[in-house]
């Protein structure tokens, strides 16, 4: 019997679209090209796209011996050999889809791609460029004078910048639930009545099942949720018709990766954002929300962390925390044609019943559960009444709808004025932030995949023990969400989002055993890597929706930016303006076209001709819909009764459709991600290895001075960072001198000397010492005839390394024992070099010992000068040898 699901990994990878006049040919294979399958596409037709999946795989000499038959049989002359019939036109790595303006159909290949993540073994791609092909041949085609502004228009969405796809992992869902699919029990996968229909869809895969004797594994993808699918619209005319293999979804939005280096223990911290395909566009020209409940720049953020050690799903450790930005569900807009900074704030329609909003919410409950917990991050306060206006509304609209739903799962609201909070001096805005992230982790809890660590049994955390969300035999579940939003979603929900993200982020690394409290300070290593991320994340969307980066940051916040970053913020507050008053109109139109929200037809008014694109986004101005909602019972039934638990997780018939389900042998190329991500049939380099060339807290963040803390929870002042380190020429030319002097650098510190030297000013002592590397060798001291030179050398290490306070010059007696011992320690030490086992015969210059003491004297080749008792002292003057002086 099946033991075990896994993701289905997709077989088309590698594409080569081939040419002939009547038809273009798409063999597409796997990365090991040992199994090929073949599109068909006739140019013949002037406006249709007709498209022929043989649904037959194919072997790499049966690929070879069809095009070679292509090629023969398409040549102009029989026999001719001078010519060819079959033209290779161009290489890809996947199909973007298809789209028709008002001519014929083109075809969106990925020509170029970048990896950006790896999530257990499953690769993340960031597509880097992409090539158009209009496919209907030049004898008939139809040309029509506005098809070249339409391709300009639709090419202004620019897919090298930041569009995502993975081949293995679906990038729509969230990590909670792409594991909690593979671990349904095997049984509701075996009767699945919809796995016949899946089955047999592909005539040649079910070849070889029957030889299996029932062992296997099934393979599991997921149909992915539709609405962070930017391309869904351009694969929706083939999608019933080819191969799933031949579908790749991709999002929009952002994807970053860092390696958390914890004593060598490797950590991947990922953050991911997929930016809603629905009511998508630019900063003022898409505020609020439709008819529908999908609000404006809704972006849902997850913070995956693995442990990179163990790769695989089933036994690696995973956590995520998911939270959600978006506009204010109501009706409302700002008129951009005033050219004022802030245009007013108008509420477009009046909706006492609160119907779009309890649309939005009903979608949240469906996909998080519940809690639903809303961070308002307007302003309260206004002498001239501007962002207050939707304070008020939504807060009518959250308490008509909490009055209808049970207790326990109210829609938790949260006011805070954090403009108003910056302003003053008196109070810290990331303080006041630190707790509101607390509580709200609380309610919602994570995910992770392993039960509970014992330590944590048995030293239970206060704050660990008040930890919500559902907890399994299998681990923990995220139930509920946070919702943050402010008037754009940009500056300050990017900094409230970090401050949420990093408290979550100390419970993950709690659960995983690798911090003993769920707490993370500022300015260690792991938090300015986490900080990084988020900066990135900000400034990543912020060029989406508002036209411009981030104006206030994290270090804005905390009151910490240098005074030119002022200056760079009023050039991002222009930039924004600019791009808001002249561009956003032409990017809007674009972005109608991409996700098909605008369909071309002759004999309608163009893209370019509309006065407004508000009756494309608001269906129901073009019709009335179908049902009409409840004013009181406003969810989904199937979604309340399962609460907190997410609807789209539980295992019912409605969800089960949406699988495809494969029976596999346990090692077929589908499933066998170990062979994917490792690559065993390729050569691979170092240089080309992505796990090395992502960034790391060790190498980009870690101070490069000899004895410092390793770890990355230390707390480290500003100017010690890596980052400071390395951040000119200079420094760099000097990081490259630390490790060919790595040898001559001198032993580092105990734990302890760090943390005392941490709280005192040395940032300032280790200036001198940035050119020495972490890798050190003991120093040996062979010369001690130079006294004073002994002395400068000995006291200063010791003082920084163990923390005793010497005098400044040792005394005659003191010095005199501390020679005596070095002599005792370097004649033992060429002893034990000449003699495998103890020599039990008198050498020169060494006595032979008798252990009176617990602790055996070996190898000395330092001493510790410590506060001994009298009984020590005693015994160290009866067997050291008489120093030359003292006989003297």
């Amino acid at each position: 019997m099946p033991t075990a699901a896994a993701p289905i990994i997709s077989s088309v990878q590698k594409l080569v679209l081939y040419e002939t006049r009547a038809r273009y040919f798409l063999v597409g294979s796997n990365h090991a090209e040992t199994k090929y399958r073949v599109l068909k596409i006739d140019r013949t037709e002037p406006k249709d796209l007709v498209v022929i999946d043989d649904r037959h795989v194919y072997t790499q000499q049966e690929v070879r011996e069809l095009l070679g038959r292509l090629d023969l049989g398409n040549r102009t002359k029989m026999g001719q050999k001078g010519s060819s019939g079959l033209f290779r036109a161009v290489s890809a790595f996947g199909v973007v889809g298809f789209v028709r303006f008002l001519e014929g159909y083109y075809i969106v290949l990925i020509t170029k791609r970048r990896k950006m993540a790896d999530i257990g073994g499953h690769a993340i791609y960031k597509i880097e460029d992409t090539n158009m092909i209009y496919i209907p041949n030049d004898s008939v085609r139809i040309t029509h004078p506005d098809e070249a502004r339409y391709l300009r228009i639709f090419q202004n969405v620019d897919l090298s910048s930041n569009f995502y796809f993975s081949y293995s992992y679906d990038l729509s869902h969230s990590l909670q639930y792409n594991l909690t699919v593979l671990r349904m029990p095997l049984e509701m996968l075996k009767s699945e009545p919809t796995q016949a229909r899946q089955e047999s869809f592909d005539i040649f895969e079910d070849e070889g099942l029957i030889t299996q004797g029932g062992s296997g594994v099934f393979g599991i993808c997921s149909e992915p949720y539709m609405k962070y699918v930017w391309n869904g619209e351009l694969l929706d005319i083939i999608k019933n018709t080819v191969h799933r293999d031949w579908l790749l979804y991709i999002i929009h939005g952002f994807c970053g990766q860092s390696k958390l280096l914890i004593y060598g223990r490797p950590v991947y911290v990922t953050l991911i954002a997929r930016r809603s395909s629905k009511f998508a566009g630019t900063r003022f020209l898409k505020r609020g929300a439709n008819c529908e409940g999908d609000v404006a720049n809704e972006v849902e953020t997850e913070q995956i962390l693995c442990d990179a050690s163990v790769m695989s799903f089933t036994a690696g450790s995973y956590s995520s925390y998911v939270q959600v930005r978006g506009s204010v569900p109501l009706y409302w807009s700002q008129d951009i044609s005033t050219m004022m900074p802030k245009p007013p704030i108008t509420l477009d329609q009046a909706d006492p019943f609160a119907h779009v909003a309890a649309l939005h919410f009903d979608q949240m409950l469906q996909r998080f559960g519940s809690p639903i917990i809303i961070l308002n991050l307007v302003k309260e306060r206004e002498k001239r009444k501007h962002e207050r206006i939707l304070s008020e509304e939504l807060v009518a609209a959250v308490t008509y709808l909490n009055q209808f739903l049970p207790p326990e799962h109210t829609i938790v609201y949260i006011p805070w004025d954090m403009a108003k909070y910056t302003k003053s001096k008196l109070c810290n805005v990331l303080d006041r932030l630190n707790v509101i992230a607390e509580s709200v982790v609380k309610k919602t809890g994570f995910f992770v995949n392993r039960p509970d660590s014992y330590c944590s049994i048995l030293r239970p955390d206060e704050k660990w023990n008040e930890l919500g969300g559902c907890v399994t035999p299998t681990g923990r579940l995220q139930t509920g969400i946070l919702r943050t939003n402010c008037v754009d979603c940009l500056d300050r929900t990017n900094t409230a989002q970090f401050m949420v993200g990093k408290c979550a982020l100390a419970y993950q690394l709690y659960s995983l055993g690798l911090i003993d409290k769920p707490n993370l300070q500022f300015d260690t290593d792991a938090v300015r890597l986490f900080e990084e991320l988020y900066e990135d994340h900000g400034d990543t969307l912020s060029l989406q929706y508002g036209g411009s980066q981030l104006v206030h940051r994290v270090k804005t916040y905390r009151k910490i930016a240098p005074w030119t970053q002022h200056s760079k913020d009023i050039m991002q507050t222009l930039s924004r303006y600019y791009s808001n008053a002249f561009s956003d109109a032409d990017r809007q139109d674009s972005i109608n076209l991409f996700l098909g929200v605008f369909h071309p037809t002759e004999g309608k008014p163009h893209l370019w001709e509309l006065p407004t694109d508000f009756y494309l986004h608001h269906k129901n101005t073009m019709r009335l819909l179908p049902t009409r909602r409840s004013y009181t019972y406003w969810w989904t039934p199937e979604v309340i009764k399962h609460l907190p638990l997410p609807y789209d997780e539980v295992i019912c018939a409605a969800n089960l459709k949406k699988l495809v389900v494969k029976k596999f042998h346990r090692y077929e190329e589908e499933i066998d991600i170990h062979n994917e991500f490792f690559r065993p049939y390729e050569l691979s380099s170092f240089d080309d290895t992505f796990c090395l060339a992502m960034t790391s807290s060790a190498r980009d963040f870690m101070p490069k001075t000899v004895g410092i803390d390793p770890s990355p929870f230390t707390v480290r002042k500003p100017d010690e960072t890596g980052k400071s380190v390395l951040g000119n020429k200079s420094n760099r030319e000097e990081a490259i001198l630390q490790r060919k002097t790595a040898a001559s650098a001198p032993p580092p510190p105990s734990e302890e000397a760090v943390s005392s030297s941490s709280e005192d000013d040395s940032g300032t002592d280790r200036e001198d010492e940035g050119s020495v590397s972490q890798r050190s060798t003991p120093v040996k001291m062979t010369d001690t005839g130079d006294s004073a030179k002994v002395t400068e050398n000995m006291v200063q290490p010791m003082k920084e390394v163990y923390g005793i306070n010497l005098s400044d010059g040792l005394s005659e007696e003191d010095f005199s024992i501390y020679s005596r011992f070095v002599q005792l320690g370097q004649s033992q030490h060429k002893q034990d070099r000449g003699s495998q086992q103890l020599c039990s015969r008198h050498s020169d210059g060494v006595i032979k010992l008798e252990v009176l003491a617990m602790y055996p004297i070996a190898n000395l080749e330092l001493l510790i000068l410590l506060h001994l008792p009298r009984e020590c002292w005693r015994l160290c003057h009866k067997h050291a040898p008489p120093c030359p002086a003292e006989n003297s």
